[in-house]
């Protein structure tokens, strides 16, 4: 039965960079919780989340019916650097092409220009002679000899993992299977990534960049996944263990193992899922997905339901917001905003006496200056916790107890005293910074989109962001944040309703007034085979939809769009059609097609996944005037002075309930700061939702 419908205890966990979060639905009920996350073995957090809160929900390891995991594990071995050894072996002559990249300048007037370091250092970008041409057909055999004369340098220079990436491959893929077998029967215990498997489809650069990066995270990321998996069974539990995928879907453990740069993008896929579900619950149909926990922040459009997905993605850029400043990895990818923004992320004052807040993060090792840990550096967090706006004995949970005079001697010192204030004006001038971070986050990645974001319905979760949506959202000048039960654990409620999914992409070129319709119909067949067979080791004989695309441009344009393909066989009568279709999609996006330009298919897709239910609807509630359950001193954001404001408990407050601000909505692992210009109230199904006075509501 299909994943989302699988009755029982289900169980997710999700590793961050500061917490490892944890979710467990059994019995109608659901429990939640944090612990610091392990960074140097982080089974280990896992393994005690689990083994908490199984204890304290009473469930025997054995009941689990589902275990799904997102982590940011391979993320963070691409961005530190700390993945295995690894060489390239790609065609002749082609060696450089990794660190030439694009063409482009993406910072055209920086004559200092810094470009982003291959993962595969020059001296192990090692050249075989072969050639295949552009229709597929081998112009130079590969020559094995020269393959077998690679293994003793392979050896000499201790590589444990090999990418190989020959040009042309994603059409003749049998040169660079046979150079995996000539070296796994040479060195059994070397790892081998092709990119005929992790990336058929053309432009060299980044079919070979994503072949480095799985190459570079899959002993790293293969380790961790089998450690984990023994530790589990050890435990008792031996259910299906899935894993989340970039993309929003869940793969099982060996396709994650196979290609871990699937995963790169894992946890804030989930909070993505999460804002979905939730929008789709509020009638939301435009929602900006805002998700902060302890080390970062993402930031994602999500238009009728759907979260904006991309066939690409950056890692590492050089320049914040500054596309080609990174190295790309080209996978089915949830488009979102990421950056250093953080409870965790470090506030400094630089030499022209500007408040700098991240990227750099305290983590859980050894964290804010507050958690007493040994972080000395004043944090987002310890500005939080000088200005009041978090409860010192429940934070995350009670996992972690705080200490404020920790937090106020850092932010004084690294922060008020450069700028001749006191510690809450500092406190102010970080978490305004940070907000301010955000938010130009959120526009530039409007602007690159096309979308106004004044129209959208903010969905705030993870832990810190409920400290956070209303000034954020004050900024970006939205009405109206929806905060979800359970927001500081949102990415790990995500997986619950993620679908299983895969999706294969092959580039063939052609015109489509001379389409091959009988080739095409065999590659989409295959396609749809491969799809389905992932999908079915995961999801059983559950009900599965496919859906078909072709990625289409004007002949000789530089980048192309996705055009859904009609169901069933192609045939000759759907070539008009299908030029139809390409003209919507194409004016939808651009305003405008272009008449008399021949138009061509580049690569096409399959996505295979299960069916997820439908998010049920929150009703309209008469309102009644919430009663506080005590009060406290704050130092109010948007007013900017001390101020004693109500504090309610979210747990006794019932449908209906209304809050005016400024307040605290105060729970277990967060706190929701109602600032002064906003109202809360509880909808019917248990989210807060907050509302600019006298706004006028944008339409949704």
């Amino acid at each position: 039965m299909a994943v989302a419908n699988i009755a029982g205890a289900r169980l997710a966990v999700d590793i961050g960079g500061t917490f490892t979060d944890i979710v467990l639905e059994a019995r109608g009920r659901r429990w939640t919780g944090k612990v610091l996350t392990t960074p140097r073995a982080p089974e280990e957090a896992v393994v005690a989340a689990v083994q908490e809160i199984l204890a304290r929900a009473g469930i025997a390891p054995g009941a689990l019916k589902l275990f799904i995991l997102g982590t940011t594990l391979a993320t963070n071995a691409l961005i530190e650097r700390k993945g295995a050894k690894t060489a390239l072996l790609t065609t002749e002559g082609f060696r450089d092409l990794v660190e030439i990249g694009w063409e482009h300048r993406f910072a055209q007037y920086d004559i200092f220009l810094d470009k982003p370091a291959p993962l595969v250092p020059r001296y192990l970008r090692l050249p075989v002679p072969e050639r295949i041409d552009a229709k597929g057909c081998v112009r130079l055999p590969l020559d094995e000899a020269a393959v077998t004369a690679l293994v003793p340098v392979l050896k000499r220079e201790g590589v444990e993992s090999v990418a190989v990436a020959f040009l042309q491959s994603f059409l003749h893929p049998a040169h660079e299977q046979r150079v995996r077998e000539i070296l796994k029967q040479a060195l059994p215990d070397l790892w081998v990534t092709l990119s005929s498997d992790v990336c058929p489809e053309i432009r060299e650069y980044e079919r070979i960049s994503t072949t480095c990066a799985n190459a570079y995270v899959q002993p790293v990321m293969a380790g961790y996944l089998n450690r984990l998996e023994a530790r589990l069974k050890t435990m008792g539990i031996r259910c299906p263990v899935y894993l989340m995928t970039s993309g929003g879907a869940l793969c099982t453990l060996a396709m994650g193992a196979a290609e871990p740069v699937r995963l790169v993008e894992s946890g804030p896929a989930g909070g993505a899922i999460l804002a979905r579900t939730v929008a789709e619950s509020c009638g939301a149909p435009r929602a900006l997905s805002f998700d902060m926990g302890g080390t970062t922040a993402k930031i994602c459009f999500i238009d009728d339901y759907a979260p904006e997905i991309s066939r690409s993605f950056e890692f590492g850029r050089m320049y914040r917001f500054l596309k080609g400043s990174g190295l790309p990895i080209r996978i089915p990818v949830i488009e979102m905003v990421e950056i250093g923004a953080g409870g965790g992320s470090i506030a400094r004052v630089d030499d022209l006496e500007r408040v700098q807040v991240g990227p750099d993060s305290a983590g859980s090792e050894p964290g804010p200056a507050c958690y007493a840990r040994g972080g000395e550096h004043a944090t987002v967090t310890d500005a939080d916790c000088a200005m009041g706006l978090l409860d010192i004995q429940r934070f995350a949970g009670g996992r972690v107890t705080l200490e404020p005079k920790r937090a106020e001697a850092a932010v004084l010192r690294d922060v008020a005293k450069p700028l001749k204030v006191d510690a809450a004006f500092g406190a102010l001038a970080i978490t305004e910074i940070v907000t301010e971070n955000m938010a130009n986050a959120a526009r530039v990645h409007a602007m690159e989109l096309g979308k106004t974001v004044e129209h959208y319905t903010l969905i705030a979760f993870g832990g810190a962001a409920p400290l956070h949506t209303a000034r954020l959202a004050d900024k970006l000048g939205i009405a109206r944040v929806v905060i979800p039960v359970g927001a500081s654990v949102g990415s790990a409620l995500g997986f619950l309703t993620a679908p299983v999914a895969f999706q294969a992409v092959r580039s063939w070129y052609q015109f489509i007034t001379t389409l091959d319709i009988a080739h095409a119909n065999r590659l989409l067949d295959a396609m749809t085979k491969q799809a389905t067979e992932v999908v079915r080791a995961a999801a059983g004989n559950a009900p599965l939809a496919a859906v078909r695309a072709a990625y289409m441009r004007y002949a000789g344009q530089g980048h192309e769009i996705a055009v859904t393909l009609p169901a069933g066989k192609l045939a000759a009568k759907d070539i008009a059609g299908l030029k139809r279709r390409f003209d919507t999609a194409y004016r939808a996006l651009y305003g405008r097609t272009v008449p008399n330009m021949d138009v061509e298919i580049m690569s096409w897709s399959v996505t295979v996944s299960t069916k997820v239910k439908r998010a049920p609807r929150a009703r309209a509630l008469p309102r009644r005037t919430a009663r506080p359950a005590s009060k406290r001193r704050i130092f109010e954001p948007k007013l900017a002075k001390w101020r004693e404001v109500p504090v309610y408990e979210r747990t006794a407050m019932a449908p209906g309930a209304r809050v005016a601000g400024p307040a605290l909505i105060v729970e277990d692992q967060t706190t929701v700061v109602v600032t002064a210009d906003f109202d809360a109230s509880i909808n019917s199904l248990g989210y807060i939702v907050l509302d600019k006075r006298s706004a006028k509501r944008k339409p949704s």
